[in-house]
């Protein structure tokens, strides 16, 4: 979905299609019944989740009261009626488990969100994160392989969008961004 199909405010964030994109592939929806968004933002994540598969269940988990009304804007807009619209901070309580997991953002409890995401998926199910600080991405790296998850992929992505300059034309680079995809491990017995 193109970014200009979301409302949009100047203090919320909204993760960029092509990050977006390559989240929801790495999220592995097709068979997932219940999608946790921490950090909803806009809801582009949710949105876009919620309108590809129309059975999952999507909880969005926002803090922020403006991104709170856009979040419920953009639901509204798009006829999003799978999507529940958790304000607050997580970690919190969260009644079903998931299948799949994404951090667009920590608000400076990484640790703590990683280990509660991977309490809230099934084994097997898929946590997926974005960030855009080096220290960030260390960190959950670094937190990641010491407590033993499974398929631990990590991307940078840096899209660069074509503009006009005068009579010509450039690319206009946007922040590179990290994405790191991982798998809770599978119960064993």
């Amino acid at each position: 979905m193109k970014d200009e199909l979301f409302l949009r405010g100047e203090s919320v964030p909204m993760t960029k299609e092509a990050v977006r994109a390559l989240s929801l592939s790495r999220l592995n929806l097709s068979q997932a019944r219940h999608f946790i968004d921490i950090g909803a933002g806009t809801g582009s994540v949710s949105i876009e989740a919620a309108l590809g598969y129309p059975q999952l269940a999507v909880t969005a988990i926002e803090r922020n009261p403006a991104a709170l009304g856009l979040l419920e804007e953009n639901c509204q807009r798009f006829g999003c009626r799978n999507i529940t619209i958790v304000p607050g901070v997580a970690p919190l309580f969260i009644e079903q488990p998931a299948d799949a997991v994404f951090m667009g953002g920590s608000g400076g409890n990484l640790i703590q969100l990683i280990d509660w995401s991977l309490m809230q998926l099934n084994p097997g199910g898929r946590l997926v994160m974005t960030f855009i600080l080096q220290e960030n991405l260390a960190c959950a790296l670094s937190h990641l392989a010491a407590i033993n998850v499974a398929a631990l992929e990590c991307q940078q992505i840096q899209v660069s969008l074509l503009n006009a300059l005068g009579s010509g034309h450039y690319f206009k680079p946007n922040n590179p961004v990290f994405v790191i995809s991982c798998e809770k491990e599978q119960a064993h017995g």
